[in-house]
């Protein structure tokens, strides 16, 4: 009885006085039963089932007007502890769904039936890092609640290069992001985890609050991974949040003229164009979870994100590839919107994709889904302002390429150019149906 959680039945929590109307209705059905059926219930022990089906016919009305009352007094106590068993028991399941998740709105069975759903959604895997991951999972959450996000650790600016330097930790703002993005919490939780000291805080400027937890409970429990799981748990997170790998690695790219940068800072400030990106270390192995997650999966997702510095460092970790290539998974590459200086000057759809099996060595996706809709011109003139294009969704050429392309207004109707996370889950889980 050690592992019974007796909390429950603390003062406060609205179950006990459901119990004990569930309890007290059974009881009434009892005595009603027991009424009923007269001489035949004492001698329910003592009878086999033939003599016992003699005795209760026996008892049945007709010879004698005291046996008659009496069944018709116990039948109306069975009906009166049945009502009270049927409703203490609605709202004894009322007071659960309510203490388990008080923020759910609608109905109770409308709150279970949304939960179980959820619970029983496909097995999805992400794979990707920075904003255009995060934002994907905001919309798959809403449909499965089985999904793990592998997330690139190869960010060496800002606050997680920072943490990086001085505590040996993998870089946390990627994994942070994936955290909120699939937390189950209030919106104020969500505004800390993202909070970041302005200049003022002296040794803590430009820390996110965030990363500085991961960074501590890495410390406390001297395992990054598992470090993430426990802030997972604390932030009620849809699924589960995995580094790609727990080896301290950095990217190195070779650029046009045949120079080798390293690191993601420096590579994204060369103006230079990438020719093919490298991990340092070449041998950094996967996560054992991760490979797991995506020869389990039912969908794979890559992408969107940051073609060098998001998507493809999580091909080069050794097991990624080989495991997205013999995976029975329905697997789908989610090509950005928007092109990004210096970086995917020009490149269309299917140069995205290109980009991508030529790192990985292999084919690791089937379907390319790419934003097919027009933003308005002063929209766009923003971006241009700055160097980055619509990426053109080249159809004709992904179908040459051996891919099947979904098209599609995949756009978020805002300021900015981004995905919509309902439009872009919805269209993925109708390919996993």
């Amino acid at each position: 009885m050690r592992n019974v959680e007796w909390r429950w039945l603390l003062p406060g929590t609205g179950v006990k006085r459901w119990l004990a109307l569930v309890i007290l209705g059974l009881a009434i059905m009892m005595a009603g039963l027991f009424l009923s059926l007269g001489d035949a219930a004492q001698n329910l022990i003592q009878q086999t089932s033939a003599s016992l089906i003699k005795s209760v016919a026996d008892t049945m009305p007709g010879e004698n007007p005291m046996r008659s009352a009496r069944i018709a007094v116990g039948a109306t106590f069975i009906l009166a502890g049945l009502a009270l068993a049927w409703f203490s028991t609605l709202r004894l399941w009322h007071a659960f769904v309510r203490v388990l998740n008080p923020r759910s709105p609608g109905k109770p069975s409308e709150i279970m039936a949304r939960h179980g759903l959820i619970a029983q959604g496909k097995r999805i895997v992400a794979l990707g890092g920075g904003t255009g991951m995060s934002t994907l999972l905001r919309g798959l959450k809403r449909h499965t609640a089985n999904i793990s996000a592998i997330v690139t650790v190869t960010d060496d600016g800002g606050s997680s290069g920072k943490l990086r330097e001085e505590l040996n930790v993998l870089p946390p703002g990627d994994i942070r992001n994936c955290l909120v993005a699939l937390a189950d919490v209030e919106p104020t939780m969500t505004a800390l985890l993202q909070f970041r000291f302005d200049a003022g805080s002296t040794h803590l400027a430009g820390h996110s609050f965030g990363n500085l937890l991961i960074a501590a409970m890495t410390q406390i429990t001297g395992d990054f991974d598992l470090a993430v799981q426990e802030i997972g748990k604390v932030l009620a997170i849809r699924g589960r949040v995995l580094p790609t790998t727990v080896d301290h690695v950095t990217l190195r790219a070779e650029m046009e003229d045949g120079a080798f940068v390293e690191g993601e800072t420096r590579i994204v400030a060369d103006p230079r164009k990438i020719r093919r990106m490298y991990l340092n270390p070449p041998d950094a192995k996967a996560v054992d979870q991760a490979v797991k997650a995506i020869r389990q999966a039912d969908l794979v997702v890559i992408g969107p994100g940051s073609l060098f510095t998001s998507v493809i460092p999580n091909l080069l970790v050794q097991g990624v590839a080989d495991a997205l290539a013999s995976s029975d998974a329905i697997r789908v590459y989610v090509c950005n919107v928007m092109t990004q200086p210096g970086e995917t000057d020009n490149l269309t759809a299917s140069d995205h994709a290109r980009t991508i099996e030529a790192h990985a060595g292999k084919r690791v996706f089937d379907y390319v889904l790419m934003n097919s809709a027009q933003p308005s011109q002063q929209i766009l003139q923003k971006y241009e302002d700055v160097g980055q294009r619509l990426v053109v969704a080249d159809q004709d050429r992904v179908r040459s390429m051996g891919w099947r392309p979904i098209a599609g207004n995949f756009i978020s109707e805002s300021d900015l150019v981004r995905h919509d996370p309902l439009r872009v889950s919805e269209a993925l889980l109708r390919l996993a149906r």
